[in-house]
Protein backbone atom coordinates (compact mmCIF):
# COMPACT_ATOMS: atom_id res chain seq x y z
CA UNK A 1 0.00 0.00 0.00
CA UNK A 2 1.39 2.99 -1.15
CA UNK A 3 2.14 6.35 1.19
CA UNK A 4 1.18 9.81 0.37
CA UNK A 5 2.76 13.08 2.12
CA UNK A 6 2.03 16.95 2.05
CA UNK A 7 3.91 17.42 -1.28
CA UNK A 8 2.33 14.34 -3.31
CA UNK A 9 -0.97 14.58 -2.12
CA UNK A 10 -2.56 16.62 -4.90
CA UNK A 11 -0.77 14.57 -7.73
CA UNK A 12 -1.23 11.12 -6.16
CA UNK A 13 -5.17 11.32 -4.98
CA UNK A 14 -6.88 14.35 -5.96
CA UNK A 15 -5.39 13.78 -9.61
CA UNK A 16 -6.10 9.94 -9.80
CA UNK A 17 -7.97 8.67 -12.42
CA UNK A 18 -9.61 5.93 -10.06
CA UNK A 19 -11.25 6.50 -6.47
CA UNK A 20 -9.07 7.07 -4.18
CA UNK A 21 -9.07 5.39 -0.19
CA UNK A 22 -7.34 7.61 2.09
CA UNK A 23 -6.10 6.57 5.54
CA UNK A 24 -5.46 8.75 7.66
CA UNK A 25 -3.15 7.71 10.48
CA UNK A 26 -0.14 7.60 13.50
CA UNK A 27 2.35 5.14 13.96
CA UNK A 28 0.89 5.70 17.57
CA UNK A 29 -2.51 4.41 16.55
CA UNK A 30 -3.73 0.90 17.95
CA UNK A 31 -6.69 1.01 15.26
CA UNK A 32 -4.37 2.31 12.41
CA UNK A 33 -2.36 -0.82 12.80
CA UNK A 34 -5.25 -3.13 13.46
CA UNK A 35 -5.76 -2.08 9.61
CA UNK A 36 -2.82 -2.46 8.34
CA UNK A 37 -3.88 -6.13 7.16
CA UNK A 38 -7.05 -5.07 6.04
CA UNK A 39 -6.18 -2.47 3.44
CA UNK A 40 -3.67 -4.29 1.98
CA UNK A 41 -5.56 -7.17 1.72
CA UNK A 42 -8.52 -4.58 -0.20
CA UNK A 43 -5.74 -3.06 -2.16
CA UNK A 44 -4.84 -6.06 -4.10
CA UNK A 45 -8.38 -7.24 -4.34
CA UNK A 46 -9.67 -3.64 -5.74
CA UNK A 47 -6.85 -2.57 -7.16
CA UNK A 48 -8.23 -1.97 -10.35
CA UNK A 49 -11.27 -0.26 -9.28
CA UNK A 50 -9.86 1.55 -6.11
CA UNK A 51 -6.36 2.93 -5.14
CA UNK A 52 -5.48 2.88 -1.78
CA UNK A 53 -2.98 5.13 0.39
CA UNK A 54 -2.17 5.47 4.07
CA UNK A 55 -0.89 9.51 4.63
CA UNK A 56 0.25 10.01 8.56
CA UNK A 57 -1.27 12.70 10.35
CA UNK A 58 1.81 13.61 12.46
CA UNK A 59 4.01 14.03 9.77
CA UNK A 60 1.81 15.88 7.36
CA UNK A 61 -0.17 18.35 8.83
CA UNK A 62 -0.92 20.82 6.25
CA UNK A 63 -2.98 18.03 4.26
CA UNK A 64 -4.87 16.82 8.20
CA UNK A 65 -5.64 20.49 8.33
CA UNK A 66 -7.25 20.62 5.47
CA UNK A 67 -9.75 17.97 5.61
CA UNK A 68 -10.12 18.51 9.48
CA UNK A 69 -8.87 15.39 10.38
CA UNK A 70 -9.70 14.30 14.34
CA UNK A 71 -9.08 11.21 14.74
CA UNK A 72 -7.77 8.19 13.36
CA UNK A 73 -8.49 6.11 11.68
CA UNK A 74 -10.46 8.48 9.57
CA UNK A 75 -11.44 7.46 6.24
CA UNK A 76 -11.71 9.49 2.98
CA UNK A 77 -12.85 8.65 -0.56
CA UNK A 78 -11.76 11.24 -3.03
CA UNK A 79 -13.23 11.12 -6.92
CA UNK A 80 -12.74 13.56 -9.40
CA UNK A 81 -10.24 15.30 -7.25
CA UNK A 82 -13.36 15.77 -4.29
CA UNK A 83 -13.99 13.64 -0.66
CA UNK A 84 -16.97 11.82 -1.33
CA UNK A 85 -16.98 10.20 1.84
CA UNK A 86 -15.81 9.95 5.41
CA UNK A 87 -15.46 6.95 8.12
CA UNK A 88 -13.95 7.19 11.06
CA UNK A 89 -12.98 4.15 13.42
CA UNK A 90 -11.31 0.49 12.46
CA UNK A 91 -13.79 -1.86 11.13
CA UNK A 92 -13.55 -4.88 9.32
CA UNK A 93 -12.89 -5.59 5.79
CA UNK A 94 -16.36 -6.75 4.75
CA UNK A 95 -17.98 -3.94 6.37
CA UNK A 96 -15.28 -1.60 4.76
CA UNK A 97 -16.66 -2.86 1.54
CA UNK A 98 -20.05 -2.71 2.07
CA UNK A 99 -19.38 1.33 3.39
CA UNK A 100 -17.63 1.52 -0.03
CA UNK A 101 -19.77 -0.26 -2.64
CA UNK A 102 -21.63 2.61 -3.37
CA UNK A 103 -18.60 4.98 -4.31
CA UNK A 104 -16.77 2.10 -6.46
Amino acid sequence: MAEVTDQDFAAEVLGADLPVLVEFTADWCPPCRQMGPVLTALAAEEGERLKVVQLDVDTNPDTTNAYKVLSMPTFMVFRGGEPVKAMVGARPKRRLLEELSDVL
